[in-house]
């Protein structure tokens, strides 16, 4: 089948397979024997993409389609050989996050291997080259171009935390009492899933309260340091050093200013004496240091009372919008402060330390933490340890039928802060679409699920 290619070309009506290659050749649209779902293929003279308006299952798909025509060709020269690619910026379909048991510990975010023959390649084009320059967090410093954006994610988790508030009390979320699991949907999920105490008497199912705000975003905390390039702390300083949020001691380390938690910024760099001793330059011909002051005003927390619920449809669309726009600055911007500022991560537990290297707290009660006396096996962390997304079960319709067990692999799952905003009336964000499985139609019947290949 050819098919010329017009500014707007439809094909494939009256098929039902959903695969199909195309070949764009001398003009003409070309079309394998495979058959394919509905679509539409348009193309605007002066761009490079052609535009797939899918149907069905390919409606959720982010497809861009390439082509090599030149808009300024005459169109003369339109029966000369051109090229199409068909690319997708995120997969149609991924597996689901792992979670690992307690008895095992996280992979390193880089093979050792890959980490080994990398410092062995460095080691070689160092060889009679003069030293790189060392990042200004190494030498006690801050970088000044992250600083707004270490005030904007501080800001951004506040009216996280404020905004979710405010939809946990039109959107029902729940937590089971015995273990981690938590749904977003009218009803819990059915699935035997649960691995808390008494698990087996009950038969793996669920016992659901409503859940909180902790149950949503999982606390995570670190503990706060006034020089981040100073001594570790101790296993005897664990208690008379404060704990604070680890998002907020990174924004802290990057720039931030809380009187509440004061830290030491130095405006010379640091001195190496040696591989691990240093000494603070002399700052005395320098004048008087300007009391230190916030560059943005800082936004607080609000209690539940406080939080007041979206009243309409149109304000609970508008606060879902917000709440996931704050998500994706969040984590966006702790991974691009990350990137210059090391935080450690403990390979068999998920606490968090922010700084060079880990803490000597011996406070780890992870599998066989005995064999190593409570000390934690810090690692690099990365941005899923710092912040985690907890994944929750995708709710395809909230008005629809409930979630059945037996259909469990044809759905899909999404973080829960995003499955909050989904089901307030927020678009589909195009990074989570793989995990969510929207191209997949769910069976109506146990019989049709059955017979699905």
């Amino acid at each position: 089948m050819i098919i010329s290619s017009s500014a707007a070309t439809y094909c494939g009506a009256s098929s039902n397979h959903p695969l199909c290659v195309m070949v764009l050749y001398h003009s003409k649209l070309r079309v394998s024997s495979l058959k394919m779902e509905p679509f539409t293929v348009s193309y605007h003279q002066r761009s490079e993409f052609l535009k797939l308006s899918y149907l069905h299952s390919f409606q959720h798909s982010n497809v861009k389609v390439r082509h090599s025509l030149n808009p300024r060709t005459a169109p003369t020269r339109l029966h000369e050989p051109h090229a199409l690619v068909i690319s997708n910026e995120h997969p149609q379909n991924s597996d689901f996050p792992r979670n690992y048991s307690r008895k095992e510990k996280k992979p390193f975010p880089t093979p050792i291997v890959e980490l080994r023959r990398a410092a062995r390649e460095r080691l070689k084009k160092s060889r009679g080259q003069p030293k790189g320059r060392v990042p200004p967090p190494k030498k006690g410093l801050i970088v000044q171009c992250l600083v707004s954006l270490a005030y904007d994610v501080f800001n951004a988790r506040i009216i996280l935390i404020n905004n979710l508030k405010k939809l946990l009390k039109v959107v029902p979320v729940y937590a089971c009492g015995w273990c981690d699991e938590i749904h977003v949907g009218p009803e819990g999920h059915p699935f035997k899933s649960c691995k808390g105490k008494h698990a087996a008497q009950r038969n793996g199912l669920h016992q659901w309260t409503n859940a909180t705000i902790e149950d949503v975003l999982v606390p995570v905390e670190a503990y706060h340091l006034y020089d981040r390039l100073g001594k570790r702390i101790t296993h005897e300083e664990r208690f008379s050093i404060p704990q604070i949020p680890a998002v907020m001691e990174l924004c802290i380390q990057a720039g931030v200013h809380i009187p509440e938690y004061p830290t030491k910024r130095r405006r010379k760099p640091i001195i190496r004496i040696g591989k691990r001793e240093f000494a603070d330059a002399d700052e005395s011909d320098l004048p008087d240091p300007v009391p230190e002051v916030s560059l943005k005003p800082l936004l607080t927390e609000i209690s539940i009372s406080e939080a007041v619920a979206p009243a309409t449809e149109e304000e609970k669309t508008l606060l879902a919008e917000e709440t996931l726009q704050a998500w994706e600055k969040m984590r966006k911007g702790s991974k691009r402060l990350m990137q210059m500022y090391r935080v450690r991560a403990c390979g068999y537990c998920p606490e968090v330390h922010v700084g060079p290297s880990g803490h000597k707290a011996q406070n780890c009660g992870a599998h066989k933490h005995q064999q190593r006396n409570g000390q934690h096996g810090w690692q690099s962390a990365v941005l899923d340890d710092l912040i985690p997304p907890r994944y929750v079960w995708h709710v395809p319709g909230v008005v629809g039928l409930p979630l059945r067990r037996e259909l469990r692999n044809f759905y899909g799952q999404a973080p829960a802060v995003v499955e909050i905003c989904i089901q307030a009336g927020a678009a589909v964000p195009d990074q989570y679409k793989s995990t969510m499985r929207l191209d997949i139609r769910i069976p109506s019947s146990v019989k049709e699920a059955e017979m699905a290949v």
